[in-house]
């Protein structure tokens, strides 16, 4: 799922660098690090540029020191900031707590990126380990009655401070995160929150890591090849290869990918295979050694313990008072105007299958492992595509450099520039330098596209550096996928939905390399997560813009252009299918919600009952179509960070095709209105108040319509 990376950094940190906080001393404490520790490359920052990690140097038996001295340094710096005798102000509390923690901020990002992306067993024991301790820490800061004291004050009467717009805008984003922390809860409380924040962290980890090591383990093996009729030859070549790789010689693997809906499905004829696959599929984790389905109740649970203790109803409330949605009532009632159209527009399409399957020659009703096999079918009748035909005109570089980064310097002006003299963590990585139009070098990016062992499902973007005015700090970015890669010495072909993703993901990464703000907590992609999907949405559409496609859109042997007839069905099939689509995430959505609904005295749930419950009180169990995950491998969900916020898509491409069609209305792929959506959207970050940020683009707040067109809906979306 396209994403910003949403693991334990979030969690373990709030802080992004470190410096001496204003007129504080220092402490022995900090004075000097053992000599060993300075053989270890994170305990300094980089001396790369723009401080990117020295992945040539850094070992896994660094990460543990790094850790246990960075949480001692920032503790150490905070409490200097609690014991300043002098009156508090914004520069000796607010930026001295932005300036914190920069040893923990390096280790972290290069950490949990790797946890992520080259994950191994010591670094999966090593974040078990963590996890608790970084959730303590981090409530060490913000449970400090002392330090909240200061920050509270302050807030009180930060109207009297002359502060920028920005400044009071960090100041007030501060105050909050010590409420909604807990800072002002008695002390019993406290520890009941901390209590808490120990269990989800431990079990968030375990979730994940149990759903890491299934992306190994969960594979479906073929013994004869004619059961595999329907596919390419070259596809069959990649399973077979798969299967040596692990052991299974003459065999064919086939890998689960990370939702519940398998590409595989689509081709493959034989219907046993396809159910057995498609249940490996939606079935995964709730049984056996990596079994997620006690961990799920657990941490609904634990959830809305915390919830109530700070006052909320439920988890759901909660999470939303900081999102622009705001309550979980406009949520629920978003997705209640759309399910009756939805589920219209689903029958027609299911009737559209069922007269294939018929037509076939067949005789049983639709089941979930067949829906994708016949809808192609339709597809090809309808639109005349052949998925392995239109892949030929996708292929990966050319999609990368000449439509993505193409669309990047028509658009805002910026070019990238590869950088093979820095090192990075995977061969199969490659880093760039981004460059304004001026000349003026922006930022570090790295390109990490491909499928391997150790790296967990999906695609996002994440930082190792970010960006910061007051830390003199330009950021390094990462975009990761999942695309199975082509064997060695041939061309890696795509489908247009992953070319798509490609642009949606670098659109998180300009969101954190075009960034200009002051101070780091404000910067980039820290935004609320029904924002932070806006600017990476809004750059899907340009994969089908006339000048963009044209530029990229080739025949990886020939290099002729797609054919219009060709471009043509593929454009209008690009509404095919959105009944299922638009159905599979908006279950998971509610799904979602409904877990974090519910309050702190409920029962543990089952987490099968409670999802077919969930669905059907939504009117949207539809047993042909389930959830895009389901809650034992909804990472999203219950893995953190869009806990109560898988909605925020929906939300934020509310955002991106309104602004989209602006955009279009002003002239389409030109540097002026890009100018004005990198100055009013990309560059603030959450300086400011967000639906400002984009009323001051848009020029007023956005309306459905060019949703429902984007999505091929006739229904109004209030």
């Amino acid at each position: 799922m396209k994403t910003i990376l949403a693991t334990a950094i979030s969690s373990a940190l709030f802080l992004t660098a470190c410096s001496e906080p204003e007129n504080v001393k220092s402490t022995p404490a900090t004075e000097q690090v053992t000599t060993a520790e300075n053989a270890n490359p994170l305990m300094e920052q980089s001396s790369l540029q723009y401080y990117a990690p020295d992945f040539s140097v850094i070992k896994d038996a660094h990460f543990s020191p790094a850790f246990s001295q960075g949480m001692s340094q920032q503790i150490a710096e905070v409490t200097r900031i609690i014991d300043n005798t002098a009156p508090a102000n914004f520069n000796n509390t607010i930026v001295a707590l932005e300036k914190s923690g920069q040893l923990l901020g390096r280790v972290s990002s290069v950490f949990f990126n790797l946890s992520g992306t080259d994950s191994n067993p010591a670094r999966r024991a090593l974040q078990q380990e963590l996890a608790p301790k970084l959730a303590a820490h981090r409530d060490d800061i913000f449970l400090n009655k002392a330090l909240f004291a200061k920050v509270e004050a302050l807030h009180q009467q930060s109207e009297n401070l002359n502060l920028t717009a920005e400044q009071a805008r960090l100041l007030d984003v501060y105050y909050k995160r010590f409420i909604r922390a807990g800072a002002k809860l008695d002390e019993q409380q406290q520890q009941q929150i901390r209590d808490i924040n120990s269990a989800l962290s431990s079990l968030t980890t375990q979730f994940g890591q149990n759903l890491l090591a299934l992306s190994k383990s969960n594979v479906v093996i073929v013994d004869n090849k004619s059961d595999l009729a329907g596919l390419t030859e070259k596809q069959i070549q990649q399973y077979a290869n798969a299967a040596t790789e692990a052991g299974h010689n003459g065999k064919y693997l086939i890998k689960i990918t990370n939702t519940t809906r398998q590409p595989i499905l689509a081709s493959l004829e034989n219907r046993p295979l396809r159910e057995k696959i498609w249940r490996a599929s939606s079935e995964r984790a709730l049984s056996g050694e990596h079994n997620n389905s006690e961990i799920v109740p657990k941490l609904a649970k634990l959830r809305a313990q915390k919830a109530a203790l700070l006052g909320y109803n439920s988890f759901a409330d909660y999470g939303l008072e900081a999102q622009m949605a705001k309550q979980p009532a406009a949520v629920f009632d978003m997705f209640a105007t759309m399910v009756p159209q939805l589920l219209q527009n689903v029958s027609a399409e299911a009737d559209a299958i069922q007269e294939k399957i018929n037509a076939s020659g067949h005789d049983f009703a639709i089941q979930p492992w067949d829906w994708f096999y016949y809808a192609e079918q339709v597809r090809k009748d309808k639109y005349n595509l052949d998925e392995s035909v239109v892949k030929e005109y996708f292929e990966f570089n050319r999609v990368l450099e000449d439509g993505v980064f193409y669309t990047m310097n028509r658009f805002y002006g910026v070019t990238f520039k590869p950088r093979t003299d820095l090192p990075v963590y995977h061969p199969d990585v490659k880093a760039y330098e981004l460059f304004d139009h001026d000349g003026k070098s922006l930022a570090i990016f790295y390109a990490d596209y491909f499928a391997r062992e150790g790296k967990r499902g999906g695609a996002w973007m994440s930082s190792f550096v970010k960006q910061s005015g007051l830390l003199e700090q330009k950021p390094v970015v990462v975009n990761v996928m999942n695309i199975q890669k082509a064997p060695a010495g041939e061309p890696t072909l795509i489908s247009y939905s992953e070319a798509t993703t490609i642009f949606h993901e670098l659109g998180h990464g300009l969101h954190g390399m075009l960034s200009n703000v002051t101070y780091p907590s404000l910067s980039g992609t820290s935004v609320s997560r029904d924002f932070v999907e806006f600017p990476s949405t809004f750059e899907e559409d340009w994969a089908m813009h006339p000048e963009v496609i044209a530029n990229y859109a080739k025949h990886y042997k020939t290099g002729e252009p797609i054919p219009a007839n060709l471009l043509k069905n593929v454009i209008q099939s690009r509404s095919f299918n959105q009944g299922f689509d638009t159905l599979e995430y908006v279950a998971a959505a509610l799904l979602d919600m409904q877990w974090h609904s519910l309050p702190a005295d409920a029962p543990l749930q089952d987490i099968v009952k409670f999802e077919q419950n969930a669905l059907t009180k939504h009117n949207v169990n539809v047993p042909y179509i389930p959830p895009r995950y389901k809650s034992a491998y909804f990472s999203h969900s219950m893995g953190g960070g869009y806990s109560a916020g898988y909605y925020a898509y929906m939300w934020s491409e509310i955002l991106a095709a309104d602004a989209y069609a602006f955009v279009q209305e002003e002239g389409g792929l030109k540097r002026e209105i890009g100018d004005k959506y990198r100055k009013e959207i990309l560059e603030v970050g959450n300086s400011r108040d967000l639906m400002e940020s984009y009323k001051a683009f848009r020029g007023q707040e956005p309306s459905t319509n060019a949703l429902l067109k984007r999505r091929g809906l006739t229904t109004v979306v209030n």
